[in-house]
């Protein structure tokens, strides 16, 4: 992690600090869970996620970017299509407050700048911090998951997405963004993590895999500063 952190501090300090063109703007969508509950599918929103996103423009090809989003999570085992899961019907809902900072990468030059259209497909990635409940089986096999204290925790986000310049001071995107969490306990799957013990009468669930979150949606950000020369 920390080779991480210190590529996203070197990129951000590998150009010219006069060449400036910053975003500002929100995204919206839906986000979906993949862990020990439900269904097991990567991509299928089931509830809302939105929040800000800021860029600063360091490249045509590279941008240095902040996002702030708040979502729901939840799962439902009668809603899977494993029939174990089915009968085991277990059930959560959680909430995410993420903070991310990273490098987003475009496959093509995007410089409004230049004279419109501009688009191009990007990636991004970075460092995620995250807020959550812990969840378990309070009362233990066939009882209910609980959410019951805080889960602060990593993640490394791994997007995909494509943008385009809807005029020179406007930029809608739509993209897909799997979040590899560092903690087991979205779920309550394995609540060691929140108790500080082993209690296998409460455990359940794939031990060798840690918990995912998908967001997928749009985003709407508004360019301001002046025009950046890009000089390296």
């Amino acid at each position: 992690m920390r080779y991480l952190i210190t590529f996203v501090v070197m990129a951000f300090f590998m150009t010219n600090l006069n060449a400036q063109q910053f975003e500002l703007g929100f995204f919206a969508g839906g986000a979906n869970y993949i862990g020990d509950v439900g269904r097991s599918n990567y991509i299928l929103p089931n509830s809302p996620v939105g929040g800000l996103l800021a860029k600063w423009n360091r490249s045509p090809r590279h941008a240095l970017r902040l996002s702030l989003l708040y979502a729901e999570i939840s799962a439902d085992d009668t809603k899977s299509d494993d029939t174990r899961r089915q009968q085991r019907g277990y059930s959560f809902s959680n909430t995410i407050a993420e903070a991310s900072l990273g490098l987003e990468f475009n496959f093509w030059n995007f410089d409004l700048t230049n004279p419109l259209p501009q688009s191009t497909p990007y990636l991004y990635t970075g460092l995620t911090y995250f807020r959550a409940d812990h969840m378990w089986l309070k009362n233990g096999r066939g009882g209910n998951l609980v959410n019951e204290g805080t889960n602060w925790e990593f993640a490394i986000p791994m997007v995909m997405g494509y943008k385009e310049a809807i005029s020179e001071h406007v930029i809608g995107a739509f993209e897909i963004g799997a979040r590899y969490t560092f903690t087991d306990n979205l779920d309550g799957s394995w609540p060691e993590e929140y108790l500080g013990r082993r209690d296998p009468d409460v455990e359940f669930g794939n031990r060798n895999t840690n918990d995912w979150y998908v967001f997928t949606g749009i985003s709407f950000t508004f360019t301001f500063g002046r025009k950046p020369c890009y000089c390296f």
